[in-house]
């Protein structure tokens, strides 16, 4: 039975902030035009420079050119204190691991048939499909944009992630969703990467959970001109990054099973086929490594250890940055859907809870805590709930 780490990762990082190393770190971001195909592109880079140190600014597109900020208040993210550690706290969190199974509610609550807490959490979280004609009325005369998750939500979960390939049939219901939408490929996969799985030039790319963004390359219709978008809030991690990867690729290759990726701007530290007997030992090796760089931290995904830059960037933020690339921060006429499966999906269900605006849709055939509005079992259904969104709007368009 598979579990997820997930308490470790309130236990692996020691860090005491370094605030005068960060002080003067700010957000900048410029606009520069290019080729034809790409006329508009918008690069965050952390910088020494104090140009934007004083009252918090609001980031906007910046169509025709110009600077657009991005407060340090807003990048910035405090780590996690714990003062635990050791070789006693490993086991006491493999032990923890063991017990339970902390993204998802109690064991019980699994869609076993006719359950009371099925029934209870499918109230709360009905399936999109059923409530199909009660999302789109909802967006009846507004903009929805799209935001996809990839692995678990249009590929599923494997255990070689260099092999989580999506099938034709999603691709053309992601590419039929892009004519009609703006669409974005939400991910903690390098951006490079998952464009290779999914090979689709007109969506935008979020990858790195968010810290590596580009837009579509070609015109779209739903944006005055052709823009290119490119996000990189966490480009001066690099060289910390890349050397933590080379760390962890010698520290790990003892344990069968394990496989460390290296997504640009964050690291990925895959157990799903590592034996349960070896998790303290992985766990362990993580953290002697991870002491030494009190700048990066450690989230949990699905049977993954995330390694990641301490700057509150994740995939909410992602989701604030293009509704705000594409004109659509302020607007009361848009209607964001994400639909994604994992924890780090959250911040975007979240966003769109405190925006008060469209839709989470969470991928998961058992019931687990989350700020999602509806759900979905497996990406068979995201595949189908895309489709039906195509027919929606086609006709739609017959009848104006």
């Amino acid at each position: 039975m598979q579990r997820f780490l997930f308490n470790v990762v309130n236990y692996l990082i020691l860090y005491d902030f370094a605030a005068e190393n960060m002080t003067n770190q700010n957000v900048v971001v410029a606009s520069d035009r290019k080729s034809s195909n790409i006329g508009l592109k918008i690069t965050v880079t952390l910088t020494n420079s104090t140009l934007f140190s004083g009252a918090d600014s609001k980031a906007l597109p910046a169509p025709g050119g110009g600077f657009i900020t991005i407060s340090r208040k807003n990048i910035l993210r405090k780590p996690t204190d714990t003062t635990d550690q050791g070789g006693n706290k490993i086991n006491a969190w493999v032990n923890s691991l063991r017990a339970s199974s902390p993204t998802r509610l109690k064991s019980s609550i699994a869609f076993s048939p006719q359950t009371e807490e099925q029934t209870s959490w499918i109230a709360r979280h009905p399936s999109a499909l059923s409530k199909f004609e009660e999302i789109v009325n909802a967006s009846k005369g507004k903009k929805i944009v799209m935001f996809l998750d990839y692995d678990g939500t249009l590929a599923p979960i494997v255990e070689d992630p260099d092999r989580a390939f999506m099938t034709n049939e999603m691709r053309e219901a992601v590419r039929d969703v892009a004519r009609y939408f703006p669409t974005a490929i939400v991910t903690g996969r390098c951006r490079d990467k998952v464009f290779s799985f999914v090979k689709l030039a007109g969506l935008y790319y979020a990858g790195s959970h968010g810290m590596d963004i580009e837009g579509p390359s070609k015109k779209r219709r739903y944006k005055k001109g052709n823009h290119g978008v490119l996000c990189q809030p966490a480009s001066e991690f690099l060289p910390m990054i890349n050397e933590v990867y080379q760390t962890l690729l010698e520290k790990t290759k003892s344990i069968p099973g394990a496989k460390v990726e290296n997504n640009k701007f964050c690291l990925s530290v895959h157990f799903r086929c590592v034996d349960e007997n070896s998790w303290g030992t992985l766990a362990e090796q993580v953290r002697v490594v991870l002491d030494k760089y009190p700048k990066l931290t450690l989230t949990q995904g699905r049977m993954v250890l995330e390694i990641r830059p301490t700057i509150k960037w994740d995939k909410g933020k992602a989701l604030e940055f293009l509704l705000e690339a594409l004109g659509y921060a302020n607007s009361k006429d848009v209607v964001p859907v994400y639909i994604g499966d994992d924890r780090t999906d959250e911040d975007a269900f979240k966003v769109l809870r405190n925006r008060g605006q469209g839709f989470g849709i969470l991928v998961s055939k058992t019931p687990k805590e989350t700020h999602a509005s509806y759900s979905l079992q497996e990406p068979s259904e995201v595949k189908d709930f895309l489709r039906r969104l195509v027919q929606w709007k086609r006709l739609s368009l017959r009848q104006v």
